[in-house]
């Protein structure tokens, strides 16, 4: 188990993840993968969405083709690709055609590989996308850990097993996306020591398509480095605590 203290995200794993995840997972120190959860396919588990190096209006899908052997009630961690030798190939050049191009593609591409080897070894979407976020993250310079939410003890309800999931790494500070931020019953977080920050990107900049789009096309176009820094300012500039649990009673 990782020592106490710090910031932890808890986050679905996605496929490329959009900037805006990526960013929130690079300012925490633990990243939760909410593995045990229903597969969504109108989430970004087994998709990412791309931009064109030199025109990012011009935009694709590059999917996982993803069978549910239970239905809509699969787990994340129970989906599995459908045939991943021709997934393997179609995605590798896809990348390779909308990214070769780049000066920065010799220092994306080992870090590419192994997830692209991984989904016809692993056979699993979940695994793919574990590891396509965890390769960008690595890329970046991310010193965290990464824990699944399947591992770990938790109670039912929404914001009750955040709660404990985060209580788990020891963490005296939980990020929340926007999304959570709607939902999300702090009082439960406070009662067990934990701050809610809020994460909140820039919406300018090269943020503009950070909701939207996967962050690979602004690695590709501006480096590891590059990226990097707006990442670190990001994560020493995330805004405060929650004051007061007033989301929800």
């Amino acid at each position: 188990m990782p020592p106490p203290g710090g910031r932890c995200a808890i986050h679905q794993p996605n496929f490329f993840p959009r900037l805006t995840t990526l960013a929130k997972l690079f300012a925490a120190d633990y990243w939760i993968v909410l593995d045990d959860v229903q597969f969504a396919r109108r989430d970004y588990q087994h998709r990412a969405r791309l931009a064109a190096l030199n025109d990012p209006a011009r935009r694709q899908w590059l999917t996982l083709p993803t069978h549910l052997p239970n239905g809509r009630s699969t787990l994340i961690r129970d989906a599995e690709i459908v045939d991943p030798a021709r997934a393997r190939r179609r995605i590798r050049h896809t990348l390779q055609h909308c990214y070769g191009a780049s000066p920065h593609w010799p220092a994306l591409k080992p870090a590419l590989d192994p997830v692209l080897g991984l989904i016809a070894t692993s056979g699993r979407t979940a695994a793919v996308a574990e590891a396509s976020t965890r390769a960008l993250l690595e890329v970046l310079g991310w010193p965290g850990r990464l824990l699944r939410s399947s591992t770990l003890p938790s109670r039912s309800g929404r914001t009750q097993r955040l709660a404990d999931l985060a209580v788990a790494t020891g963490a005296t500070t939980y990020l929340c996306g926007t999304g959570g931020m709607r939902y999300l019953r702090t009082r439960l977080f406070d009662t067990c020591g934990i701050a809610v920050t809020p994460f909140r990107p820039p919406q300018t900049g090269v943020w503009v398509d950070g909701r939207e789009v996967s962050a690979l096309p602004l690695l590709a176009q501006l480096g590891p480095l590059c990226l990097a820094a707006e990442f670190h300012a990001l994560a020493v500039d995330s805004p405060g605590p929650v004051e007061g649990a007033t989301v929800a009673p």
